[in-house]
């Protein structure tokens, strides 16, 4: 038998406990854990959730790399066109981890309606576009059919729509201006909406409608083969800046430096996103260190306290010659039982907190300050488990300090003690 466990169990289930000078102590740390655990809990499952939606988001309009041709414009419009016949498309075979490649081009222009006017950019896509990404953000209508004959069929924003009062199944004029041909009339077409879908974006929202690529093809007079980019998608987002590199190396052409291709990860073109996310890894840790920190304060009084009460018991041992380690373990397992019920308490609420969020929404942001309408939340037993047991570590480990105050105390005067 442990005879430490057995000592501290016996001391934990003692009816005259409650009404011991420790009752309170003991209390406000078991609050002071219970209340940590939530906040650690709260702050890495809203901390990662918002930065994978944001991801997502992005990535949704952008994927994860982009293939396009070197030139000087730094804007969103497709310039010069790039060739479908490529070893990486339909099919990215020279690099591992690619989940998809879709071909895209895009061109500025300007919708035109009797009340209003907006210049848009108009992104054209093909057969191979990866709808599914755009499922959740369609609130009204439906995708446009992009398979079948060319037709005026487009998606546009929520905020586009309200701005220039048009709803599902409104026709518009939509003006592309001709470049490098002078001062001639601009290419004219007319688009039907029959989606309408709202990111949270307001980079995407206030700007983009989505069509078919053949529109953009005919403008700008290109071949059925010429695109304005490749949109790459992988499989595991971590990897994002490694595969990034792979892709350039792989599109790279050594014989022929001059025709070689441009890659950008999505990090890179929105560098200003995602180093606003990185401020999240920052803040978590920081709401981490802190709790973690109030929660030791608390058990290292509540352990002084409860050793300052037990002084007679550890003179009574320390005669009886058990060592001071023994004594100090006694006192250790008693705390570890004051910070497991904190744990658990701790762990009740805060995973039910996060899956009423994940489940109900029940806290909203802005979007436009952080992008979504409803706080997303990340739900995982691994992080829970790690916070769990780097809690009670660290807490262990601190209390081993302030228990050492028990070698310092003599069983004579500790039996005297009153």
């Amino acid at each position: 038998m442990n005879l430490e466990y057995f000592i501290a169990k016996r001391l934990i289930a003692a009816k005259g406990r409650k009404s011991t000078i420790s009752a309170p102590i003991i209390k406000i740390a078991v609050t002071a854990i219970a209340i940590g655990m939530v906040m650690m809990i709260l702050s890495v499952a809203t901390g990662i959730g918002l930065q994978q939606k944001i991801r997502e988001k992005v990535s949704a309009f952008n994927g994860h790399i982009i293939i396009s041709n070197y030139d000087d414009n730094q804007s969103e419009v497709s310039s010069k066109p790039i060739s479908t016949r490529q070893d990486f498309y339909p099919k990215f075979k020279g690099v591992t981890g690619i989940e998809h490649v879709q071909a895209v081009a895009s061109k500025a222009g300007i919708i035109r309606t009797a009340d209003a006017f907006e210049g848009i950019i108009f992104k054209g896509v093909g057969k191979d576009y990866a709808w599914k990404n755009l499922d959740e953000f369609l609130l009204e209508g439906k995708l446009p059919n992009v398979s079948a004959k060319l037709n005026d069929e487009v998606i546009v924003s929520r905020f586009l729509a309200d701005r220039l009062k048009l709803k599902l199944g409104d026709r518009f004029n939509t003006f592309f201006m001709k470049e490098g041909e002078g001062n001639q009339k601009p290419n004219l077409r007319v688009f039907r909406i029959v989606g309408i879908y709202a990111s949270g974006l307001q980079e995407f929202d206030a700007t983009y409608i989505l069509g078919d690529i053949r529109h953009l093809q005919r403008i700008n007079k290109w071949r059925p083969d010429q695109v304005g980019s490749f949109e790459v998608f992988v499989r595991d987002f971590t990897q994002i800046e490694q595969k990034g590199r792979e892709v350039y190396e792989s599109t790279f052409d050594a014989t022929d430096p001059t025709a070689a291709l441009d890659t950008k990860t999505i990090i890179e073109k929105y560098y200003y996103i995602f180093d606003w996310l990185q401020l999240f890894d920052f803040n978590i840790l920081v709401i981490l260190v802190v709790m973690i920190l109030v929660a030791t304060i608390n058990m290292v009084v509540a352990l002084l306290v409860i050793i300052l009460e037990r002084t007679q018991m550890i003179g009574i041992l320390k005669s009886l010659g058990t060592t001071n380690w023994s004594v100090r373990k006694v006192f250790l397992y008693n705390a570890s039982y004051i910070i497991v019920r904190g744990l658990l308490w701790g762990n009740t609420i805060g995973i039910l907190l996060v899956v009423l969020q994940q489940q109900f929404g029940l806290i909203k942001l802005n979007p436009e300050n952080y992008y979504v309408s409803v706080a997303p939340v990340y739900f995982s037993f691994g992080y829970i488990l790690l916070l769990n047991l780097g809690t009670m570590l660290i807490c262990l480990l601190v209390l081993l300090l302030p228990s050492y105050i028990i070698t310092k105390i003599s069983p004579v005067r500790a039996i005297r003690f009153d």
